[in-house]
């Protein structure tokens, strides 16, 4: 069984991952987290913590860790500061951590118009952030998937989806389904090496999936 590293095991999508994969066969999450009094959370639910800080020393977090899933952010409610500290410096130095431990695929949770960030204005920041994450990642050596995913919705996952290496579209897509394909892109063969924007559609996750690890 693999034991997957969850950064940003508190937030909305880290919880709905931790949940999935809770109930795999394949798969052990290790909820990381920042303060010790949110231990508790995670094992009422009989997972396993490891307290460290994106901001702080990461060295001892990817111990026995086989794959890592980075769903952490700042949140939209910080400024400019932090979302470098989290979004950029953390999984940077997260992303090197993991080379160091020789982990088997690094599974990162971007945003979609980290291609361009100049075209959006509004979150410009916060895309160059992700972007020069999602650059380091993809130069790093570490097999890898970056999922881009719309606007983030709390609504009930469907398990539809459209995926593209580019979808030239904008649109939303529940935080369920994005946990979902976090989840399925931890499977070797899926997505490897690859980026690709999600957004809700008509076609199944799994299905979707296959079709894009074939381009």
């Amino acid at each position: 069984m693999e034991r997957i590293l969850i950064a940003g095991a508190t937030g909305h999508t880290g919880t709905r991952i931790i949940e999935i994969l809770k109930n795999t066969e394949n798969f052990k999450p290790v909820a990381m987290i920042r303060k010790e009094d949110q231990q508790q959370i995670f094992e009422d639910m009989e997972v396993e913590t490891v307290v460290a800080d994106l901001e702080g020393d990461l060295s001892h977090a990817l111990k026995g860790i086989d794959k890592v899933i980075f769903a952490a952010g700042s949140g939209s409610k910080t400024g400019p500061e932090k979302t470098t500290a989290v979004d950029e410096e953390g999984a940077i130095k997260l992303i090197d951590e993991a080379k160091k431990a020789k982990v088997k695929k690094f599974v990162m949770l971007s945003a979609m118009g980290t291609d361009d960030p100049s075209k959006n204005k509004e979150l410009e920041h916060y895309l160059t952030a992700k972007k020069k994450a999602d650059d380091h990642l993809r130069e790093s050596g570490i097999t890898y998937t970056i999922v881009q995913p719309g606007r983030l919705s709390n609504d009930m996952g469907l398990a539809k989806v459209k995926l593209a290496e580019k979808l030239n579209e904008r649109g939303e897509i529940s935080r369920d389904d994005v946990a979902f394909i976090m989840v399925m892109s931890l499977a070797d063969p899926l997505v490897k090496n690859m980026s690709f924007e999600a957004l809700e559609g008509e076609e199944s996750i799994k299905t979707a999936m296959i079709e894009l690890s074939r381009l």
